[in-house]
Parts: C-alpha cells; structure tokens; sequence
C-alpha cells in the first residue's frame, strides 16, 4: 500500500457525502454560523495532512480528523457568542491554526 497524496486528502475532503467539511459546516450552523471552506484552504489542509503523515506515524486519512478538529476547535467554542455570522475558512486561516502545531513534531506525534 502506498501513502496518500495531497490529491487524495483533498477527494478525501470534498467528494464523500459525510466528510469532515460537510459534517462541520452542519455543525457549527446548529449554533447559527455558517462557514465556508475555500479551495486553497482544503488544498491547506490536504497538504499539512501529508506533511504530518510523513513526518509522524503515517495513520492514513484519520489524520484528517485530528487537523480539521483542531482548526476549527476555537471556532466551536466561540460559535454562540458569533451566531449569525459567516466565517470564510481559507488557507491563512489553516496557517494561523495549524502550522504551530504541524511544525512542531513531538506536539504533533501526540496532538496530531
């Protein structure tokens, strides 16, 4: 078996029905906020999750899970206070989020 590419994290991302982005946007729109993920931040998130993989224990598509969970983690726990807002997810906003923690490789083998 081979590792996944950042094409197939960002398939992985997009194309299922039930996938991360779709199961967050419905999420966060029961708190009356609704997001939007652009295409260079799915494109973002596909690479730091190919990154993290070959840096770390390659877990395949779960990692997926980890990342997007940790970008949108303070999104979550502010989203009552921002009802009825909109928030535009693109791939500065993945940066501000995520790098710290990708970068840094023994935060990520435990966090990540």
């Amino acid at each position: 078996m081979s590792s996944l590419s950042r094409d197939d994290f960002e398939r992985i991302l997009r194309e299922p029905e039930s996938s991360l982005i779709k199961q967050y946007t419905a999420l966060l729109a029961t708190e009356g906020v609704e997001i939007e993920f652009t295409d260079d931040a799915v494109a973002e998130l596909a690479r730091l999750a190919q990154q993290v993989n070959e840096q770390t224990e390659n877990i395949g598509a779960r990692r997926l899970y980890t990342l997007v969970e940790r970008l949108l983690e303070e999104l979550s726990f502010v989203a009552p206070e921002i009802s009825g807002q909109k928030v535009t997810i693109d791939s500065a906003y993945v940066g501000r989020q995520l790098t710290g923690v990708v970068e840094d490789t023994d935060l990520s083998r435990y966090m990540l």
